[in-house]
């Protein structure tokens, strides 16, 4: 039978075999009222809220975990239905402290929702209550033992979508409690998607409690500004400062999902190091100035250099947006006449784009790791390094049976679904792969999911590999940060400009701007490439654009105080290449976008190469680099749309020697996680790659 056919509430209903009566409803607009049942999670049955009356059964039932059946009549508000209702809610409430004016989940609590439509007026409790005080787990969880109300979602999602086991219940009956898995703290994610999904007050942030109301706040939905991932995250703003992030209405590509970063790892934003004016070397020291004296000096240096031949070099960012990556290298090129012009690459994306040359759809997005019906991951710890990618493959385990085979360096989270995993060598990737052929040709479908262990040569023999099994493959080469790939398309390259088009004459990589002796202006946008190395050149001129003094700061003649990705519009390209909106949530005085600074500077300079604002840059990243004449709409109303980038051979060579994943953790994220107070202070941190269940 391909269609059940129901009747709801009086409405004919259609569904599928297997589906539940509280999703039957969903599909006709009947909302039936639940706190245990979660979407994506396994059913339980533990709060009877959703009770119903079904024809011809005797007693009410759970919406939950009863199936739909040909002909079935269901009642979701009969008289008995909402007397059962308003039972419940009163049982529930028998020991919950009536404390809503100062609970956190104050006006976005599903019990208090429930209170008003289902509960009765008076409490016939007159007992007094029992009270447990409040624990604090972690910097970032609080728990509250009589707000709880046992639903068990804090519990499933820890173990079933994060697959860290780190909450559970001890004691039984009316003394039955959630506790962590360390005796009296957590050692885990640190994500908070047990606070997000709890429906009360029971678990709360650290960083949002006794703070505010979700009234109060302005609600911005923007990109998160860390890993490559692209997950939305909401960040409620209150007088310009940034209180809390989540994504509860589930709009972006990532569902409800955020890790520690997207959630929390915003407070570098408010860090007291933060830059809020420019800076001009005077009498060797770093001293502040106006930004007109220090667009003026900037200015009046790079007409001097390039008047007399002068040798100029650029990096930019994994950070900063498409039109500030674009406009970069366009001002590099047009305005100062240099190819020397690079960025930290952590993943091979133009030689995997030369490898499927001919190919079409061959690129993977991150809902094909959760349709797909097989996952080989190559050389990452993905719960640490890329959390939603491993979020995605985690449901594709547990709601479509999905097989996963690694092949990796250690132990990671993924071996616990695993078809089967190999322990590999660092250099003996391939083999081991190789060594996979017959059960991967047997599989109907595969999504190829690579590190940095895998580049130059080796990504056309892994293409190549991919080709000879006969089935249909897709691949995702990974990269770092959250413009990683953005970066790399934009043409942030010596040898490649936007799009992957070949330069008629190739400028200096990342290594040998770093070693050239006779540069005379070193422009850093967004990097710190002086961490781990040096400048040969110590007559250069050095512009940095950053948020904080760091190590290649100080070495600055001008620094020009920048907006963070929280603070700026434009648009981002995640690791599988999905562009989607950032939208300014707050704004820190005395700073401004990198876009903005680079067109001052042009400007000062009398060189016109395009008006500055995001939108007119995009507009012409659509009709110059191919692949991103994306669909407009979409993006703006925050949606993401994948790019179909060129479908050519790449000619340049990739320099595989200077691709080097920074081995980023759940707790560390480049010069951004220094400046973190949350990424430093959880038990966790830094934490470690290929430790397998814990981070």
């Amino acid at each position: 039978m391909s269609e059940i056919n129901l009747t709801i509430d009086g409405k004919a209903v259609k569904a599928a075999p297997g589906t539940l009566v509280i999703n039957a409803a969903k599909q006709v607009g009947i909302e039936i009222p639940s706190f245990c049942y979660y979407d994506g999670l396994e059913s339980v049955a533990a709060c009877r809220m959703c009770l119903v009356e079904i024809e011809k059964t005797p007693k009410l039932q759970v919406a939950c975990t009863t199936p739909v059946a040909e002909g079935m009549v269901v009642r979701t508000e009969s008289p008995t239905v909402r007397e059962a209702r308003k039972g419940t809610i009163e049982f529930l409430l028998t020991n919950h402290p009536l404390d809503c004016p100062v609970c956190d989940k104050g006006g976005e609590c599903e019990l208090q929702d429930m209170t008003f439509r289902y509960g009765a007026g008076e409490s016939r409790f007159v007992e007094q209550k029992l009270h447990v005080d409040e624990q604090q787990w972690s910097p970032v969880v609080f728990f509250d033992a009589p707000r709880c109300i046992l639903c068990y979602r804090c519990v499933r999602v820890c173990d079933e979508g994060m697959g860290v086991n780190a909450l559970g219940v001890i004691n039984r009956g009316a003394h039955a409690e959630i506790a962590p898995n360390h005796f009296d703290h957590l050692e885990c994610d640190e994500c908070g998607m047990c606070i997000d999904i709890c429906p009360v007050g029971a678990l709360t942030s650290g960083m949002y409690r006794y703070k505010t109301r979700p009234w109060e706040m302005h609600h911005v939905g923007t990109i998160c500004t860390h890993c490559s991932n692209g997950c939305k995250t909401t960040l409620g703003v209150r007088n310009n400062e940034i209180i809390r992030g989540n994504n509860r209405d589930q709009s972006g590509i990532n569902g409800e999902f955020l890790c520690i970063k997207g959630r929390y790892a915003f407070d570098f934003v408010h860090s007291p190091e933060r830059l809020q004016s420019p800076m001009l070397r005077k009498n060797g020291a770093l001293e502040p100035v106006s930004w007109a004296e220090a667009l003026s000096a900037v200015a009046q240096k790079l007409k001097e250099v390039k008047a007399r031949g002068g040798k100029f070099a650029l990096i930019g960012s994994n950070h900063t947006t498409n039109e500030e990556n674009y406009y970069l290298q366009k001002f590099a090129r047009e305005a100062l006449g240099t190819a020397s012009i690079d960025h930290h690459r952590t993943g091979d994306v133009p030689t995997l784009l030369d490898a499927l040359s001919g190919k079409t759809g061959a690129l993977a997005t991150t809902d094909d790791l959760y349709n797909r019906k097989a996952i080989l991951v190559i050389g990452s710890d993905l719960s640490q390094q890329h959390p939603f990618l491993a979020f995605q493959i985690r449901a594709n385990y547990r709601h479509h049976k999905a097989h996963i085979y690694t092949v990796t360096a250690g132990p990671v989270r993924e071996q616990k679904q695993a078809v089967r995993s190999i322990m590999t060598i660092p250099g003996q990737e391939l083999e081991d792969v190789e060594s996979l052929r017959d059960q991967l040709k047997a599989e109907p479908e595969l999504v190829i999911v690579f590190g940095d262990a895998i580049k130059g040569d080796a990504v056309h023999k892994l293409v190549a590999f991919g080709d000879s099994l006969g089935i249909a493959v897709k691949y995702v080469c990974l990269v770092d940060y959250s413009n990683s790939r953005g970066a790399s398309d934009m043409g942030l390259s010596p040898r490649l400009g936007p799009g992957y088009r070949p330069v008629s004459e190739p400028g200096l990589a990342y290594d040998e701007i770093l070693a050239a002796a006779d540069l005379d202006v070193f422009w850093v946008v967004g990097a710190n490439p002086l961490k781990q190395g040096t400048l040969a050149s110590e007559k250069a001129f050095v512009v940095v654009n950053e948020m904080f003094l760091t190590e290649t700061a100080l070495r600055a003649d001008v620094v020009f105080p920048a907006a963070s990705a929280y603070e700026k519009n434009g648009t981002v390209t995640n690791v599988c290449g999905e562009v989607q909106r950032l939208k300014a949530g707050l704004q820190v005085m005395g700073t401004k976008p990198d876009l903005e600074i680079i067109g001052l500077v042009s400007k000062e300079m009398g060189i016109n190469i395009g008006i500055w604002t995001p939108d007119k840059v995009f507009d012409e990243i659509r009709t110059s680099v191919h692949g991103y004449n994306i669909p407009l709409p979409i993006v703006a109303s925050g949606g993401a749309a994948q790019t179909t980038p060129v479908n050519g051979h790449v000619p340049a060579s990739s320099r595989p020697d200077l691709i080097q994943s920074s081995r980023d953790t759940l707790f560390t994220s480049g010069s951004l996680g220094r400046y973190s107070k949350t990424l430093r202070s959880v038990l966790e941190a830094p934490g470690g790659l290929y430790s397998g269940e814990r981070p």
